[in-house]
């Protein structure tokens, strides 16, 4: 029987599919990767914004994570959304019980509309416990900014940042660019300890942004899972976060979605 590459997904739901588990199954499909999922919360949320969240049960989820990796051994592990400290509490219990490697860490902090979705209390104890039991983090730079306690404007503070980051316990650190609106530029920045990588694109003009991060980490996830090295995975995050932003669906009033399906598209026309 062929060999399925499998990936687990533990984040929030989102209920306007744009970001959360529907980003990460969505990613995982198109990178032929089969996706399963522990959902940690569910929102009520569309492109104008987060309305509400609704953490399920610690219990629900412990059992969510305990009866996937039991039966269907995930070859690569994300984490989004995790909210409250009690749940990363269960995740770092469950990747040390299982021996569940490599883990993505996506540090979900806040929505695209403002909405907190990491409670305050919980960024310390991800800080000192997730981190060291991670193969990368992947921060935009306010995430960043968030783990390091500084300011990030320049690419000088954003190494210093990945850095200090690494320092905490994480292998790779992968900074997104983003967010830094000064350049038309958009740059990942990667650190593996020694050395730092740069994967570039042209910014898009367009609010359809909604998802991102989490379909960045997803994809690497889904690339780590078919044993691609950090750096190809990295590379090919970038280049599928880059096509699905440049080809959007202009769905919804507000912060839409990217277009999940984009870069096959590309690559067949390729």
């Amino acid at each position: 029987m062929k060999p399925y590459v499998k990936a687990l997904t533990i984040a929030g739901s989102d209920s306007g599919g744009g970001a959360g588990i529907q980003a990460d199954l969505k990613t995982f499909q198109e990178r032929d990767v089969f996706g399963m999922s522990a959902i940690t919360a569910v929102t009520a949320q569309n492109t104008l914004g987060v309305k509400g969240v609704y953490p399920v049960s610690i219990e629900a989820l412990t059992e969510q994570i305990d009866a996937v990796v039991t039966d269907l051994s995930p070859q690569a592990i994300k984490t989004g959304m995790l909210f409250q400290t009690e749940m990363i509490e269960v995740v770092v219990r469950k990747i040390k019980e299982h021996q569940l490697t490599p883990l993505i860490v996506d540090p979900v902090m806040i929505a695209k509309g403002g909405a907190s979705l990491l409670k305050a209390d919980a960024i310390a104890y991800l800080k000192k416990h997730l981190l060291p039991v991670c193969e990368v983090v992947t921060p935009n730079i306010p995430e960043a900014e968030a783990l390091t306690d500084q300011k990030i404007e320049t690419i000088a503070e954003r190494e210093d940042a990945a850095k200090r980051i690494h320092d905490l316990g994480a292998k790779y650190v992968v900074i997104k660019g983003g967010h830094d609106e000064s350049t038309d530029h958009v740059v990942n920045l990667l650190y593996d300890g020694h050395s730092f990588f740069t994967f570039e694109n042209e910014r898009v003009d367009t609010q359809h942004t909604h998802g991102t991060g989490c379909t960045f980490a997803a994809c690497l996830t889904a690339e780590r899972a078919k044993g691609r090295s950090v750096l190809e995975s990295v590379e090919t995050a970038t280049r599928f976060v880059y096509a699905a932003i440049a080809d959007s669906l202009q769905l919804g009033s507000g912060h839409g979605p990217t277009n999940h399906w984009a870069f096959r598209q590309k690559e067949a026309i390729r």
